[in-house]
């Protein structure tokens, strides 16, 4: 199976031509354009065609000669281009056209198809099945569409080769029975929508940052995506960051540029994977946790290690951790321990474990020795064992803590031992770290 991407982007591309915002004039410096999202499969399957396609195929060297079968996700005007078939009947293409799409769509196009054209109009609806082509077509449910365009679909394509395509958008999260339709078949190619980024109050039916790589757990979790299919993420719009390839690298997806050419039988590899050992330091409400949590966004398990002691009273206190533990996913494990040493110990391989954060474990060390006075001999020996146990540990695991040592220097003598201390965990954990991140204004900076 190859397929060869004819765009990428949302409905007003990226950039978006009437907009200066930091993340469309930064594609504009580095000539990095994107249009409206479209793919075609062994030059025979054309998936989605809106107004720029046609222009799109010839910009990337292909033309649509060969394409015998059309499948149309829904009725916008950037999925939906009804002039391409205007513009087949003028080169007199003696072929038959195959249409399929959700009557929607075939309303609009059923007044660009010429009495003698050779087009076959074919409405289809979740859950249908059909041949087209030598291809078997999976019809399922987008969680997409409204009363004035009527219904939208997604499309699982099985070329007569045995490559197998799911072509996802546009879709918010994923219905329960879209999901469960797909489990056991191991996509060589995914192209999920990831149209709002960091931008999540878009209050619409399209994914962004948060909720796309939920739904590549929730894929993973039923075997319709694994660790050798190729996940790129298409629909992207001027909402994303400028780094939004480094954003979902770790969750085993990736961007291309428009025009390229994905092949079922050239497996796809990460070469962003998230490292055994990651340390991610940064100041106070610099991102350090959120970055954190994020990278482990679309694992399957997850055991959150939440090292803050408890604070009666301190309402404020109870707040933030309150906080922190809605935002966990429902699926993660969380333990709320300062024995960091022995949950790595016991960690087995394959396992991911997040701790946050080191500070608090320090601070908690600190209080169980009494070292406040100056003797540290105890806590050196707790920071000794949680070396060997971060150096040893079988599991993926990213450890969040602080950088204290840029401020202001303590006024008093424990803070000054605090900030020392600190400093020097720091140093040595990040000595026995495969990777050391640094966030800095909520951006991550790779030491």
């Amino acid at each position: 199976m190859k397929v060869q991407l004819l765009g990428t982007g949302s409905a007003d591309g990226w950039p978006n031509p009437f907009c200066t915002c930091a993340s469309c004039s930064s594609a504009r410096s580095t000539g990095m354009t994107r249009g409206q999202t479209s793919a075609i499969v062994d030059d025979v399957v054309l998936i989605d065609c809106g107004p720029e396609v046609p222009a799109a195929a010839t910009k990337h060297g292909t033309d649509l000669s060969g394409v015998r079968s059309l499948l149309i996700t829904h009725a916008h005007p950037d999925h939906l281009g009804p002039a391409a078939l205007l513009f087949r009947h003028w080169a007199g293409r003696p072929e038959a056209l195959d249409v399929y799409a959700p009557i929607g769509v075939l309303d609009q196009l059923q007044h660009w198809v010429a009495p003698d054209d050779h087009v076959r109009l074919h409405p289809v609806a979740a859950g249908d099945v059909v041949e087209t082509s030598g291809y078997t077509v999976r019809v399922l449910d987008a969680n997409h569409g409204d009363p004035t365009i009527g219904e939208a679909v997604l499309f699982d394509v099985t070329a007569p080769d045995g490559g197998r395509l799911l072509y996802a958008t546009d879709t918010g999260p994923l219905s329960d029975a879209t999901v469960a339709s797909v489990a056991g078949a191991g996509f060589d190619i995914v192209l999920l929508e990831e149209t709002f980024g960091d931008f999540l109050d878009h209050r619409t039916q399209h994914l962004d940052l948060i909720t796309f790589p939920e739904e590549l757990r929730r894929l993973g979790a039923v075997g319709a995506i694994h660790g050798m299919s190729d996940v790129v993420a298409v629909h992207l719009s001027h909402h994303n960051p400028q780094d939004v390839a480094e954003r979902l690298a770790p969750w085993g997806a990736r961007v291309v540029p428009d025009g390229t050419v994905l092949r079922a039988d050239h497996r796809h590899h990460s070469p962003h994977e998230v490292p055994r050992r990651t340390l991610v330091i940064g100041g106070a409400r610099s991102g350090k946790s959120t970055y954190a949590e994020g990278l482990f966004a679309a694992a399957q398990r997850v055991t959150y290690v939440a090292t803050a002691p408890p604070r009666p009273g301190d309402d404020e206190w109870v707040s933030r951790v309150a906080q922190h533990r809605a935002r966990r996913p429902a699926h993660w494990t969380t333990l709320e321990t300062s024995d960091v040493t022995s949950v790595l110990l016991a960690a087995a391989r394959g396992e991911t474990v997040l701790v946050d954060c080191l500070t608090l474990w320090l601070t908690q060390e600190m209080d169980d020795a009494a070292a406040w006075d100056g003797d540290l001999s105890l806590v050196d020996k707790q920071i000794d064992a949680l070396l060997h146990a971060w150096r040893v540990t079988q599991a993926q695991v990213v450890a969040v803590t602080n950088e204290v040592g840029q401020g202001v220097v303590p006024a008093t003598t424990s803070g000054r031992l605090f900030r020392d201390a600190q400093g020097r965990l720091n140093a040595r954990i990040a000595r026995e770290s495969d990777d050391v991140v640094m966030m800095v204004a909520g951006r991550p900076v790779t030491l």
